[in-house]
């Protein structure tokens, strides 16, 4: 399987709409992203609930528990947008199925002129990564969790702060194997260059100053290995020769 490198900083994301297919004006009614550095989530995380300005499908009702009430009061995607792309700038997104919330997301954007998502991030679709590490095998985000050791008891209906966070804690395990035989090998080079130096410092290092012993200190060594091997009971291993 080809290796992926992956970039420092990720945005695990995840989206909850008001149907399957934004082409029929379907509309994102809440985007949940949390943030990874360094294969550590930083706790840093955008979150929010939007007014899609439409009716939610009752099948999709079903599956996250969003309703047209709750949404009522909620600011327009316009008004998070900023916020929205100042989070993901820069960063990989982590995201499962990523066709479907990318083309959610970039026909959210095209309604106020904002490009598209890869304009500010690159994608990475675990999906399709799952596909790959495991074939013929299913790799839905619940099946994932249970083949990883994952916790999603908690986790009666879809939310994408939830599934986010979930997706996380199975992408950090999916890969890990992968990230720790990088980090070995970096770990191991770094150390061989240490040893190589400490090597290169040893050789070209000026001869020691050898400083012999005084009379006086000659006595006042013996005097004290002497007192040592009373207080020991003749244990003195210093003071008895070879």
């Amino acid at each position: 399987m080809e290796e992926h490198v992956f970039a420092n900083r990720l945005v695990v994301l995840d989206t909850e709409t008001t149907g399957l297919n934004p082409q029929e004006g379907h509309r994102i009614i809440e985007i949940g992203c949390v943030e990874v550095i360094k294969r550590r989530l930083t706790g840093k995380r955008f979150h929010a609930y939007i007014n899609p300005n439409r009716e939610i499908d009752a099948g999709a009702i079903e599956v996250h528990g969003i309703t047209n009430e709750f949404l009522q009061d909620k600011p327009h995607f316009k008004d998070v947008a900023n916020d929205f792309v100042a989070f993901i700038k820069d960063a990989e997104l982590i995201i499962h199925n990523a066709p479907f919330d990318v083309g959610f997301i970039n026909h959210e954007f095209s309604h106020i002129n904002l490009g598209v998502v890869t304009t500010f991030s690159s994608v990475f679709d675990t999906l399709a990564y799952a596909r790959k590490k495991h074939p013929g095998q299913r790799n839905s985000l619940d099946a994932l969790c249970k083949r990883y050791g994952v916790d999603n008891s908690h986790r009666d209906l879809h939310g994408a702060l939830l599934d986010a966070e979930i997706l996380a804690d199975v992408f950090l395990m999916m890969t890990g194997g992968q990230s720790s035989l990088i980090e070995e090998e970096q770990t191991s080079s770094a150390q061989l260059q240490a040893n190589q130096q400490n090597r290169i410092e040893f050789v070209n290092r000026p001869p020691l100053t050898v400083i012999a012993c005084s009379d006086e200190d000659l006595l006042a060594h013996q005097q004290r290995l002497q007192a040592i091997d009373k207080a020991s009971g003749g244990a003195c291993l210093w003071s008895k020769e070879d």
